[in-house]
């Protein structure tokens, strides 16, 4: 399990529902745009499509059902457990659909990341794309993240923006942002696993370099 004279980076991926961000991290990883291999696929609800995505990479896929927990702390602490025992590199939130303690947080800050569907630090929360629209924007977008116990308002590494045209709905801006989210998540996840981006003391470095408060923006150039 190694690219060149480096292993590979050790990933788990959380979701909650079809993974079509999870499926761009299979497909990165199999290709080797990503330098990692995906050591497990959590899902907090049964059932959901990106578990059959997983089992069709033939990766390791674990539901653990929220509502089997009395509080969000027992969830969180056993999620935790399960994460640490693959030993993982970097923790993904791929469409995981639940607020996570700070305990949790705090226990991967650094190696948890996240992709949220509007330019941050605009739009935290649901609802993004209508939000959007309804304010008159011109632009939307996805950022990733690094995930801190503020809800979506860790430090933003990687942004790409799309249009926002005179007859969209949220559905229409919705498939239009995803095509984006599909492009940059394995992009920061690749700058993660060659040791190109980090967050220390609160404050995201690409390349030893300080990133601004809205992150990079994603260009063809935003890969190298």
């Amino acid at each position: 399990m190694t690219v060149g004279d480096q292993p590979l980076s050790k990933i788990v991926i959380l979701i909650s529902g079809s993974g079509s961000n999870l499926q761009s991290f299979i497909d990165a990883c199999s290709t080797g745009i990503v330098d990692g291999k995906i050591m497990a696929v959590i899902s907090n609800r049964p059932g959901v499509k990106g578990l059959d995505r997983a089992s069709a990479a033939d990766i390791p896929n674990i539901v653990i059902d929220h509502r089997a927990f009395q509080s969000r702390e027992e969830f969180d602490q056993h999620l935790a457990e399960v994460i640490t025992s693959f030993t993982p590199d970097l923790v993904v939130l791929a469409g995981f659909m639940r607020i996570l303690t700070d305990g949790f947080v705090n226990q991967f800050i650094g190696k948890l990341i996240n992709i949220h569907p509007s330019l941050l630090p605009a739009y935290p929360g649901l609802n993004t794309h209508q939000r959007a629209i309804e304010a008159g924007d011109s632009t939307a977008g996805a950022t990733v993240h690094f995930v801190t116990s503020e809800l979506d308002g860790g430090p933003a590494i990687l942004q790409a923006a799309v249009p926002i045209l005179p007859k969209d709905t949220a559905v229409d801006l919705a498939a239009r942002v995803l095509i984006v989210e599909h492009e940059i998540y394995p992009v920061v996840a690749q700058w993660y696993c060659q040791g190109r981006v980090v967050m220390d003391q609160g404050k995201v470095f690409h390349d030893g370099a300080a990133v601004g408060e809205s992150g990079l923006l994603f260009s063809s150039e935003s890969e190298h």
